[in-house]
């Protein structure tokens, strides 16, 4: 008869071994999402035109004529953290914020795909051409946009100190550690660019990408322990 480990999965048996290797490839797409967001955001924030990341969010990216990468690059990593999320469903099953925190990063990646199919509005001279300073009034989907940033950062954050609970508990404190990490940054980025501070587009861009690298690293450290 096949048993079942903590997590509800099949422990033993052809099954069991079907059940982990899908867990595995589900896992796979959140371990891929932040590397994948990383390198097409920073290329592009690197060599597009008029573009200046201590001034202009990640999001602006959207934005001229390659626009539709970092279009792109939002549906497909939105999609990544959705699917990854189910894997973390199954890897945290039966244990402390094994619902919740699947959940949270699910939402954080529905958030993100919204964001790519919202624009937000050219602004502050960004692509080439557009004036500088944000436009006298918003677009809907700009403010679409905006509601869908909140949505994915309030969901990442909560999402990454349901985590570091679970770590805790279950005495891992280095991976509590790295949650905490994650959350904290991306609060502490969101709070400093929404209150006008200094290179305030820098600090969100490196709280998000910090919060994605710790659920990545989760997501890994869930997938090796199948």
């Amino acid at each position: 008869m096949t048993t079942l480990d903590h997590r509800g999965t099949a422990a033993s048996g052809p099954a069991g071994r079907s059940a982990r290797r899908a867990t595995r490839s589900l896992l796979s797409c959140a371990v891929v999402a932040t590397p994948l967001w990383a390198v097409v955001a920073l290329t592009q924030a690197a060599t597009r035109e008029g573009f200046d990341i201590t001034r202009h969010p990640l999001s602006a990216l959207s934005n001229g004529s390659l626009g539709w990468l970092q279009i792109g690059n939002f549906l497909l990593v939105g999609a990544l953290l959705v699917i990854g999320a189910t894997g973390l469903r199954r890897a945290l099953r039966g244990t402390p914020g094994g619902i919740w925190a699947p959940r949270l990063i699910g939402v954080a990646g529905v958030g993100m795909v919204a964001a790519g199919v919202f624009v937000m509005d050219p602004a502050d001279g960004f692509p080439v051409g557009t004036p500088y300073g944000m436009p006298a009034a918003l677009s809907w989907h700009s403010y679409a946009h905006f509601a869908a940033g909140s949505v994915t950062f309030l969901a990442m954050i909560a999402g990454c100190y349901v985590l570091t609970r679970h770590f805790r508990r279950a005495g891992r404190r280095g991976y509590a550690v790295l949650a905490a990490v994650g959350g904290t940054a991306l609060l502490l980025g969101n709070g400093w660019s929404m209150a006008g501070g200094t290179a305030g587009t820098l600090t969100l861009a490196v709280g998000v990408m910090t919060a994605m690298l710790a659920i990545s690293l989760i997501a890994h450290r869930c997938r090796r322990g199948l």
